[in-house]
């Protein structure tokens, strides 16, 4: 097989995860969303809650449908651009993509359509229940995806045996020693990435003085959120860094590209900024900061981190796309950790208020502009982790270009234009109907259903 082969349907499978990540990110955080929303609604009685709830949940119904239709697609890939790989791990890769369907998405589905349009006719107990579901749904797909993608970063729970993995211990390859700090890693991203995007979208209507009292609930919503999320996010990051600093140690040299490693007495420094001479296994331009590397890895001053020159080239991972998405999205983690300060300080002071909110122009434009930035520290993240395993789809198992089909170059340029042009008109088809729907605003004349939470505050 062409190595042209093998790049094109990387590029393909790269692009359509890229753009298919989008979805579940909001889907996964805005479904909690809606369930806070819910109990406050029921808990406090206020009609403005219930506004929220049919305004947030026509946004998720959206998201959701473009999530389904992207995902479909990814799921495809694996027969038609990954042949080989299928056939030597569909006896638990498969399994696992199957459980995600039948347990996870069929959950998801199933009590949306409750959740949307069961308002006058469901009791408020089961419409709540449905969506705590359409909530766990969502969450549990996530939960699946990063079970198998886990699994190709650290394998574990069986062998390979005449080219395909025979399962021993189930219970094995499913928490494998990746699985937890990948998991809760990408379920708090995106409740991160929600809830800036909840905030900034909240600000927005604030900067420009429409319905400020409605749209505070959710900034301080959002903001309570930020406050648990964000901090625990750079947790994880570092718990994350260190578990792939025992476990993968080529990938973590690459990400800091790290090229010697420091002799027993030495440090390692970070490099803030490099520019790699594969050729010349070294950095030809470096920003350094003594020390900082072995602190973070090995906790310790002169901690050993091994460098690339440890590692065969042939199985070096590649070095700039995993050194600068890395940095971007830790940069991200914290600028929006300092947005979340600087709220909570104005919080504290009294600020978010309705009357007073307006004082503070520069916190709600400051909201607005990292209403992205989630998404691009979830896809710079995601970067960092693929391109880091490389050269193998199964690490230190099987080799990307032993997993690939065998297909003409021909065939994948075409799928992957026709992907992108597909891609494309559903990008234009969500910003056409979002726009709509973000310029039309909430209905404030909504009403609770009669019996179910009788409404006692104005919004």
């Amino acid at each position: 097989m062409g190595h042209h082969t093998v790049l094109l349907s990387r590029l393909q499978f790269g692009m359509t995860t890229l753009y298919h990540m989008i979805w579940p990110t909001l889907s996964v955080g805005l479904s909690l969303v809606l369930v806070l929303l819910e109990i406050l609604w029921l808990r406090t009685r206020d009609a403005a809650y219930y506004r929220h709830l049919r305004f947030w949940s026509r946004l998720f119904l959206l998201n959701f449908a473009i999530g389904v239709a992207t995902g479909l697609v990814m799921e495809f890939q694996f027969g038609t651009n990954w042949e080989r790989f299928s056939a030597a791990t569909g006896g638990f890769f498969g399994n696992i993509l199957g459980l995600e369907g039948t347990l996870a998405f069929m959950l998801e589905a199933g009590f949306l359509g409750i959740m949307m349009f069961g308002w006058e006719k469901v009791p408020r107990g089961l419409h709540l229940l449905s969506t705590i579901l359409v909530a766990f749904g969502a969450s549990l797909s996530a939960f699946w995806i990063l079970v198998a993608n886990s699994w190709m970063q650290t394998p574990a729970g069986g062998h390979f045996e005449n080219g395909r993995f025979v399962v021993d211990d189930f219970a094995g390859a499913l928490f494998n020693s990746d699985m937890v700090t990948s998991t809760m890693h990408m379920w708090v991203a995106c409740i991160e990435t929600t809830a800036f995007v909840v905030g900034g979208i909240s600000a927005a209507y604030i900067l420009r003085k429409r319905e400020t009292g409605f749209f505070i609930k959710t900034l301080k919503l959002a903001l309570v959120l930020a406050i648990v999320m964000t901090p625990l996010q750079i947790f994880l990051g570092d718990a994350q860094g260190i578990h792939i600093y025992h476990t993968q140690p080529e990938k973590l040299a690459a990400v800091e590209s790290h090229w010697e490693t420091n002799p027993p007495g030495a440090s390692a420094p970070f490099n803030i900024l490099a520019w790699p001479d594969r050729s010349g296994e070294r950095n030809i331009v470096e920003i350094k900061v003594p020390y900082l590397l072995s602190l973070l890895e090995t906790r310790s001053l002169a901690g050993q981190v091994k460098g690339l020159k440890e590692f065969p080239p042939e199985n070096r991972p590649p070095i700039v796309v995993p050194f600068y998405s890395f940095r971007i999205m830790v940069l991200i983690g914290f600028i929006l950790f300092a947005v979340m300060v600087w709220s909570l300080v104005v919080w504290l002071r009294g600020g978010l208020k309705a009357g007073s909110v307006q004082l503070h122009p520069w916190l709600l434009r400051a909201w607005t502009w990292c209403l992205p930035l989630g998404y691009v520290a979830v896809e710079t993240g995601w970067l960092t982790r693929e391109e880091g395993r490389q050269p193998w789809i199964i690490y230190h198992v099987l080799r990307t270009e032993d997993a690939a089909s065998s297909l003409p170059s021909w065939a994948v340029i075409v799928s992957f234009f026709g992907l992108l042009a597909a891609y494309a008109l559903l990008s234009v088809f969500f910003l056409i109907y979002a726009g709509r729907m973000l310029r039309k605003g909430p209905d404030l004349s909504l009403q609770p259903p009669q019996g179910k939470a009788r409404s006692t505050k104005g919004a």
